[in-house]
C-alpha cells in the first residue's frame, strides 16, 4: 500500500469516527482525464476530508512554508502535495500545477486561497481561473458544509463540472474564469443539506 493510499484510509478512519460525514455527487466526479477540483475552505481539515471523499487521487498545494518542517518535507511529496509561496505568482507552482493536469490527474484548489473565518465564502483568487483556462481539464465545484464538531455533520458535495469552452475561446480573463468557479460553489453550498 503507497503512502497516499495509507493516508487517505486512516484519515477516513479518524474523521468518520468524529464526524457524520456524507459525500453527494460523486457521479459529477469524472473516472478519468484531468479534473480541477475547487472547494470552500472553512478549516484545516478541508485537504483531507476533500481527498478522502473524493474518489480519485487528488494533488494539493500546499503552503511553502511546511515543507520546510524536517518530517513534512519528506511526507507531504509522498501524499501528493506540492509547495506554492503564498501572497505571490509562484511560476513553478502553477507549472506543477497544469502538469498534474495534462498528466490526466486531479489537482485539488481552494480558491480563496486560506481558510474562512466566519465560515462565509470569501473572494476566489485568479489562479483558480487560471488553472481552468489554461489546462483542458474538467472543473468540478465542491462544497464542504458544516461544523468540525465531534458528532455532528459535515457534507461534501460535488457539483457538476462547469463548461468552460466558451471562456476559453473568448480568452477570458482568469478573475471572470474564478468567480464562475466561486458561483457554482455558493450554488453548491445553497443546495447541500444542512
Amino acid at each position: 500500500m503507497n503512502l497516499y493510499k495509507f493516508g487517505k484510509a486512516v484519515c477516513s478512519a479518524y474523521l468518520k469516527s468524529m464526524y457524520r460525514v456524507e459525500i453527494q455527487g460523486i457521479e459529477n466526479v469524472p473516472a478519468e482525464g484531468g479534473i480541477l477540483l475547487c472547494s470552500n475552505h472553512i478549516n484545516n481539515f478541508d485537504p483531507p476530508l476533500v481527498g478522502v471523499a473524493a474518489p480519485r487521487d487528488v494533488h494539493f498545494m500546499a503552503k511553502a512554508e511546511l515543507f520546510s518542517m524536517p518530517v513534512l518535507k519528506t511526507i507531504l511529496p509522498m501524499i501528493n502535495a506540492f509547495p506554492v509561496k503564498r501572497g505571490m505568482s509562484d511560476k513553478q507552482a502553477l507549472r506543477n500545477g497544469l502538469g498534474i493536469l495534462k498528466e490526466g490527474k486531479v489537482l485539488g484548489l481552494f480558491p480563496e486561497g486560506t481558510r474562512s473565518k466566519t465560515g462565509e465564502l470569501g473572494q476566489g483568487l485568479a489562479g483558480a481561473g487560471f488553472f481552468a483556462l489554461k489546462s483542458e481539464a474538467a472543473v468540478v465545484p465542491c462544497a464542504i458544509k458544516g461544523e468540525y464538531k465531534r458528532g455532528k455533520k459535515i457534507t461534501v458535495s460535488f457539483g457538476k463540472p462547469i463548461d468552460f469552452t466558451e471562456m476559453r475561446v473568448q480568452k477570458a480573463s482568469a478573475k471572470d474564469a474564478t468567480n464562475l468557479i466561486m458561483l457554482n460553489i455558493e450554488k453548491l453550498l445553497k443546495e447541500s443539506v444542512s
